[in-house]
């Protein structure tokens, strides 16, 4: 059924005009941004009647300024939009913009509802451009300083011009239905969405894309930079009463996460983006430190970076339009199949590929080369993305470093010691074949805890107390073990080793070395034996006797008769600058200088002291009178090692101190 003309004048009496409200939402962050007005027609008998139907007649009748005016009123008045940052947007028609006191009226609206006009977006279709557009401007700058945004409506789809887009003062760009519902199928669509979005961000316009419907809709639009998203997959225009649960809706609380849409990567179609994300994109381009290229699917050169050109010793403008086999014959045999494989669709990374360089003769290069896919926002190949890193220096240095394990492998083998390394577990993950000469266990079987079983019964617990020590609190280890010969003898051997420690200060590993000791041993115990006898004759030797280092002016051995003199203000350990500040005088009575003393004179300076007449007051007061020399010790090279002091009980009684008690 057809409505009457005599039906319009009625439906505004009877109020069957209404708004309904259709989502903007921001296809980033999938967040609300506002709502777009549509105008509905409640007819009594025929029912819903959609504004392609009436809106003409309206314009006709001279009734759309009003239908505008009851559809605004009653969206400003809503107590839901009223407090929030919502914005909403309506479309003025051609005669509305060009007719008289349009902004006025606007004004009226928003004052006597209380509504900011800042959060209105007029939009504008092109066609209102066309037959008046000085006075177009004249109305748009009344609009903005009011506050309004303004919106390029179906940019695109009639009489697109740039002067129209340049001559107003437009906030935002809306791309038309008719090419979002097909740009995942046909490549001029999306061609041209990308374009319109591309032209947008450069002017600093917001991008809005019409007819959203489907996810991989508005996952293209959103590779490609479309700022805001209106259609069907966000919500269908509902009427004033179901904007509250529209707005609760939780996706408009935050991020919404979606997926890779069709192969892409994650970064912007450079055909979206503006002059300045270009500029920066081309920097890091140019300053990358590998060489880039993209290849057409004809294996032409489109764009190069400096380092490529550099690499195939040709420079960049001699590259761009021209075949890979005309520019690289010589290698271009060699790298063919890759691209190939990538015009296919299946990425080629990590090969070497050898090549003389371009700038030095006879020297040859190595390159690290990958070839991917290059693919539109459908999934096509469209060509070819090279990289190639020349890794000429790492592989030198990779093979002198192979170069250098081989010789110190040589050299452990070569080597009296038995290198070997333990993991966090006190196992055993490597050692040198020497150990098998030294104990006749195999590696494999000295592997993990196997190499215990050489161990002597009796040493087995100390060392692995020692690991678990070394492991605990990250130590050095320094151990001493027996292990069986090949021909059945037990021998001495020391092990010896450092931790290497993890991002948290434990312990990783512990590298070290053995060694055989059994001789060191032997001699140790000997010179023990020896050691034993020494202090042994000289303690029981009359006259008192105390021998001092050099190296660091310690008294090391004091014996009983010097014990039985001095008593506990002379032992082991005692610097001589402690010793010269005991109470002893010369026979005047004069208290010694710390040169004077012979102990002193033989030990630091080499002397030999003979028979110095002293006096010692001891811990009861008493003088004791002593006959003292001192001795240098050298080495059998000469060198000054140590000092001797012989001390004897001169003859006669011990003297009380003056002014002692008695």
């Amino acid at each position: 059924m057809v409505f009457a003309e005599a039906d319009i004048p009625r439906a505004f009496e009877d109020d069957e005009f209404f708004p309904v409200f259709q989502p903007l939402v921001e296809l980033r962050t999938g967040q609300l941004a506002g709502f777009e007005i549509l105008a509905r027609w409640k007819h009594g008998q025929l029912g819903m009647i959609m504004p392609d139907a009436f809106i003409p007649a309206l314009e006709k009748s001279g009734l759309i300024d009003k239908l505008t005016r009851t559809l605004l009123e009653k969206a400003f008045s809503s107590p839901l939009l009223a407090d929030r940052v919502l914005t909403l947007a309506v479309n003025i028609s051609p005669s509305q913009l060009l007719g008289p006191d349009m902004p006025k009226r606007l004004a009226d609206v928003a004052g006597s509802t209380g509504f900011a006009l800042d959060r209105l977006i007029i939009e504008i279709t092109e066609s209102a451009l066309v037959d008046d557009l000085c006075r177009a401007k004249a109305v748009a700058g009344e609009l903005k300083t009011l506050g309004c945004r303004l919106a390029l409506d179906d940019f695109g789809t009639g009489y697109s011009s740039l002067k129209h887009l340049h001559a107003l003062p437009f906030d935002e760009l809306k791309v038309d239905r008719s090419f979002v519902s097909s740009m995942t199928e046909k490549r001029e669509s999306r061609k041209i969405v990308a374009s319109v979005l591309g032209l947008g961000h450069s002017l600093g316009l917001l991008t809005v894309a019409e007819g959203v419907e489907t996810q991989d809709q508005a996952n293209m639009l959103l590779w490609l930079g479309c700022d805001v998203g209106q259609g069907w997959l966000h919500g269908k225009p509902a009427p004033a009463e179901e904007l509250p649960s529209m707005i609760a809706e939780a996706r408009w609380n935050g991020s919404v996460g979606r997926p890779v849409p069709m192969g892409l990567d994650p970064m912007l179609s450079l055909e979206a983006l503006p002059a300045q994300r270009l500029a920066q994109l081309q920097a890091i381009y140019d300053g990358a430190p590998v060489g880039l290229c993209f290849l057409d699917r004809k294996m032409r050169y489109v764009s190069l970076n400096r380092q490529l050109a550099q690499m195939n010793g040709v420079p960049a403008a001699e590259h761009l339009g021209r075949a890979v086999a005309e520019v690289i014959p010589h290698v271009f045999p060699t790298v063919e199949p890759f691209i190939r494989s990538a015009l296919q669709g299946e990425p080629v990374a990590g090969v070497e590929i050898q090549r003389p360089r371009a700038d030095e003769n006879g020297e040859t290069r190595i390159l690290m080369a990958s070839y991917q896919p290059a693919r539109d926002e459908a999934g096509e190949v469209i060509g070819v993305v090279v990289a190639l890193m020349d890794i000429t220096k790492s592989k030198r240095i990779e093979e002198a470093l192979r170069e250098s394990e081989n010789h110190y492998r040589h050299m452990v083998q070569l080597s009296p010691h038995v290198p070997w390394v333990l993991n966090a577990k006190g196992e055993v993950t490597d050692a040198s074949p020497r150990w098998e000469s030294l104990t006749g266990q195999t590696l494999e079987e000295a592997l993990g805890n196997g190499w215990q079983k050489a161990l002597h019964p009796d040493d087995v617990e100390p060392t692995r107390e020692a690991i678990q020590y070394t492991l605990r609190t990250g130590e050095p280890i320094d151990v001493e073990y027996r292990v069986r010969k090949p021909g059945g003898e037990w021998t001495w051997i020391r092990a010896r080793g450092a931790p290497r420690f993890g991002p948290f200060s434990e312990v990783v590993s512990v590298y070290g070395v053995v060694e055989e000791v059994h001789g060191q041993k032997q001699i140790s115990e000997e010179l023990a034996a020896c050691h034993t006898e020494l202090r042994a004759a000289i303690n029981a030797v009359p006259e008192g006797i105390l021998l001092v280092d050099s190296r660091d002016g310690r008294i090391f051995m004091v014996n009983p008769a010097a014990k039985e003199i001095f008593g506990n203000a002379v032992f082991p350990g005692q610097k001589l600058s402690e010793y010269t500040r005991l109470p002893i005088t010369d026979a005047d009575g004069q208290p010694l200088k710390p040169d004077q003393f012979p102990i002193v004179r033989a030990t630091l300076h080499g002397e030999t002291v003979d028979g110095v007449h002293i006096f010692f007051l001891n811990a009861v007061g008493s003088r004791i009178p002593l006959m003292v020399s001192g001795k240098p010790i050298r080495s059998d090279d000469g060198q000054l090692i140590g000092g001797l002091l012989l001390i004897q009980r001169s003859a006669g009684k011990d003297l009380r101190a003056p002014n002692t008690p008695r």
